[in-house]
């Protein structure tokens, strides 16, 4: 069952980026989604074709905005909730839920609710593979396509 995403490292080395957005709806955001920006200014689940994306939820921004009991899964309110979002424009993630086998440049898209994102056959080209996986337990690695990143335009 898919869990979400999880950050592998940044092409170019150093740290995670986290930059701390309010939400944009009253929804669930979990660890591992990848997160959108609207014209507000503020953070949504992001869906396939969205060319708007940011980078991947951490978590609540505090403690007490987290959902009790199961960490890094906040349950916000709309403009009032806030989320830490690592931003890096080079950042590579893994889905360590996807069985096939996938080559280095290939695109794909991104699917699935908050909690269970999840990589599917490419229509948009919202990521690139950048990793060639060859065994199914091994993770697929990818990054966030430039033109689907928002600070990659």
């Amino acid at each position: 069952m898919a869990q979400g995403f999880n950050w592998a490292y940044n092409m170019h080395g150093g740290d995670p980026i986290v930059h701390v957005y309010v939400m944009q709806d009253t929804e669930t955001l979990t660890k591992g989604d990848l997160i959108s920006l609207q014209t507000s200014g503020r953070a949504d689940l992001a869906a396939t074709a969205d060319t708007d994306m940011v980078g991947m939820m951490l978590g609540p921004d505090t403690p007490s905005e987290g959902k009790v009991g199961e960490p890094g899964v906040v349950e916000g309110t709309t403009a009032v909730t806030r989320v830490k979002v690592q931003i890096n424009p080079d950042a590579v993630y893994e889905d360590i839920d996807d069985t096939s086998a996938r080559n280095p440049g290939v695109t794909l898209d991104i699917s699935g609710a908050t909690g269970a994102m999840a990589l599917a056959t490419s229509s948009n080209t919202d990521v690139i593979v950048v990793g060639r996986k060859e065994q199914a337990g091994d993770p697929t690695r990818f990054i966030i396509i430039q033109s689907s990143h928002i600070y990659m335009k």
